[in-house]
């Protein structure tokens, strides 16, 4: 949760060179990016399971129509089969969430701890102070 207005933290007190805070934010830019990536990886889940039911329907009205041989090649070989490397999509997701995701956010956490005493988007909130503080000049 972000630092309400009023305890917004002294960002000239941490003791960052140019190199550390672009690197973190290098860093927070690379996370926020892992993060859209689950995102699209959960997208892939959901599109190629609603394509799955589909082609399951198909299997059925293939068969339905007297065509049992191309239903039971969808049954047998289509359907079961994974989506890469013989693995379901869930598969894939539940390791991206279970190793990955955590593994580099935690990362991530450690090194915004060590350098910026857990302060996050500092680039950001340098920005933000100094276009409001133009703001109050005009």
């Amino acid at each position: 949760m972000p630092p309400e207005p009023d305890n917004d933290p002294d960002l000239d007190a941490l003791e960052l060179s140019d190199l550390e805070e672009e690197a973190l934010h290098d860093l927070q830019l690379g996370i926020e990016y892992v993060h859209r990536a689950n995102g699209s990886l959960l997208q892939f889940h959901h599109e190629l399971g609603h394509a799955m039911d589909r082609i399951g329907a198909a299997e059925e009205q293939l068969r339905e129509a007297g065509h049992k041989e191309w239903a039971d090649q969808l049954r047998d070989e289509h359907l079961p089969a994974g989506a890469i490397s013989d693995r379901w999509t869930y598969e894939l997701v539940e390791e991206f969430d279970g190793s990955f995701l955590p593994d580099v956010d935690r990362f991530e956490s450690e090194v915004r701890d060590e350098l910026a005493d857990g302060v996050g988007h500092i680039t950001e909130r340098r920005q933000q102070n100094r276009i409001r503080e133009r703001a109050r000049r005009d």
